[in-house]
């Protein structure tokens, strides 16, 4: 990274992992499976996931997030934090780091952090947003969703299954959020255009998306930022 890490995540600069080191290459006969053999490859020659490594940080995402924060000031100390699709838990660290309570979430095991209560569930239970309220003091600050579905290839339905997630994930937010709140979300190219990016840019004072330089390239990935959130005025 460029600049010193301070403990907090933030650095002194924008984030940049260092200079490039020789590929690594994976032996054909040690892992036979075509698409794992790349995946380790990209792995072991990703600088984000090295940094990630030397840094203690719990995955290569907790790279976007800092670059996001740094980009639209996300995060701050006693603030309150939902953290959807956590595992392994990277975006819950980073928030935690800066002096956010977090509560996470996902379907797979996340080891526990400080200033992280996690709930092991699929967000699409039906009592899954009952249970995440119950965890909670009080209206949250910052939703967080880097969830996404596994993608089948094919291009309209993954976009119809990120699109669903994100849908759950928003109209959650809006359930929860204080106002000014913000609202950030992964999306696929695409994928909140139409009537839902109408609905947030009524719903927040503003809405960016926005490509961190730490995701894949190649990957269609993006976030969609939406801050200060306009509740409305209750019934």
């Amino acid at each position: 990274m460029s600049g010193k890490d301070d403990g907090t995540g933030k650095g002194s600069g924008p984030v940049n992992p260092r200079g490039r080191q020789k590929a690594v290459r994976v032996k054909k006969k040690s892992i036979a499976k075509i698409s794992s053999r790349r995946w380790l490859e990209r792995q072991l020659n990703d600088p984000y996931v090295a940094e990630a490594q030397r840094l203690g940080y719990r995955s290569r995402a907790a790279f976007k997030l800092i670059e996001m924060d740094q980009q639209f000031n996300l995060l701050r100390s006693d603030m309150i934090v939902v953290d959807l699709g956590a595992a392994p838990g990277g975006w819950s660290q980073i928030a935690a780091m800066r002096g956010a309570k977090v509560v996470a979430l996902d379907l797979l095991q996340m080891d526990p952090l400080p200033g992280v209560a996690f709930l092991q569930m699929d967000f699409m239970d039906e009592d899954a947003p009952e249970q995440l309220i119950n965890a909670l003091s009080g209206p949250v600050d910052l939703v967080l969703s880097d969830m996404a579905p596994n993608t089948m290839g094919h291009k309209t339905t993954d976009h119809l299954r990120i699109m669903n997630l994100v849908e759950l994930a928003y109209d959650f937010a809006t359930q929860i959020l204080k106002p000014g709140g913000t609202f950030v979300a992964k999306v696929f190219l695409g994928a909140t255009q139409g009537d839902m990016l109408q609905q947030m840019k009524r719903d927040f004072a503003t809405v960016k998306h926005v490509k961190p330089k730490a995701s894949r390239q190649g990957s269609s990935e993006q976030y969609v930022i939406a801050k200060g959130y306009r509740r409305p005025p209750e019934e």
